[in-house]
């Protein structure tokens, strides 16, 4: 995550999450209720044991109307799906608070894929604690007016996406921001909120029947920012646990643990900065937990319990 001395942009422009293949609706609506209905959140811990350091906190729910009405397969027969994200943010100066309301639709194309279409509203506030303002300028009028004092801001903005899903596989586009932060109001100390393109990908496969394997991949590119991309592979052992690495290019490389139970499954990644890397070499903690509203995971299809 990006911290810059300036507030005329985003303090931290780009929310990273080592598990990013657990919360795809996160930057792709079209993605809401790819698991069917689902309560998720985490917590990450960045650069632990720096004073002002990024802490994130997220919690989702997921809802598909098809299996409320206990349908046998809602994932395929299932034609819309509704979604609530909460993403809080604390670094440095800044407090950020992000709702996003989503809603996806779905066409079915074969037996077992489906297209995606999905767009979020977002209402995001962000407050400034000018009590934690550092400049490298001295007297600079643009932080200045800040110094010793509070500001808050309220943005409203729209994320839309679209995806090919299936049984053993996804294929998805987001754009987050598309409106740029052009609606706001308050403080105005954010001039914009820059367009982000999210391209995800993924790939699950039984190897027998006592390992699985899961593939990921996202790759973003951000107006303000240099692409990233995201890897993570895992395996899935006996259907009851999982070990995993993941790698931010030229930025992180982190190591997964976790473990299913009969609706509920929980991850810890340990991250670490790549040699090099421009980045505080303090590490991260992440932590993850899902629960299924109404199937059982080892009821989820015919494969077993494989999970994403």
């Amino acid at each position: 995550m990006a911290i810059l001395p300036t507030v005329l942009v985003f303090g931290q422009s780009r929310k990273y999450i080592s598990q990013f293949n657990q919360f795809q609706s996160y930057f792709n609506p079209s993605l809401t209720g790819f698991e069917e209905s689902i309560i998720r959140g985490f917590v990450r811990n960045q650069w632990a044991g720096l004073e002002g350091a990024p802490k994130t906190f997220f919690l989702s729910v997921e809802i598909d109307p098809a299996e409320v009405r206990e349908a046998s397969d809602a994932s395929l027969i299932g034609k819309t799906a509704f979604g609530l994200n909460m993403v809080h943010d604390t670094y440095g100066p800044f407090v950020d608070t992000e709702l996003q309301l989503s809603y996806a639709s779905r066409i079915r194309l074969g037996k077992s894929t489906n297209l995606r279409l999905g767009a979020s509203v977002n209402y995001n506030t962000i407050r400034l604690d000018g009590n934690n303002l550092t400049t490298e300028q001295a007297n600079d009028p643009t932080v200045n007016q800040y110094m010793n004092s509070f500001a808050n801001m309220q943005i409203v903005d729209f994320n839309l996406g679209m995806s090919i899903t299936h049984q053993n596989y996804y294929f998805g586009y987001g754009a987050q921001n598309v409106n740029q932060g052009g609606i706001s109001n308050g403080d105005i100390f954010i001039e914009s909120k820059p367009l982000a393109s999210v391209f995800q990908t993924g790939y699950r496969q039984s190897v027998n029947d006592k390992v699985s394997l899961a593939f990921h991949v996202m790759y973003r590119i951000q107006s303000d920012l240099p692409s990233s991309i995201d890897f993570n592979i895992k395996a899935l052992l006996m259907e009851k646990f999982w070990v995993g690495l993941g790698h931010r290019v030229d930025h992180a490389t982190n190591f997964q643990l976790g473990f299913l139970m009969s609706k509920l499954k929980f991850g810890y990644s340990y991250e670490i900065p790549a040699q090099g890397a421009f980045m505080i070499p303090n590490p991260t903690h992440e932590f993850m937990a899902s629960f299924y509203l109404f199937q059982k995971i080892e009821n989820r299809n015919e494969t077993g319990a494989l999970i994403w």
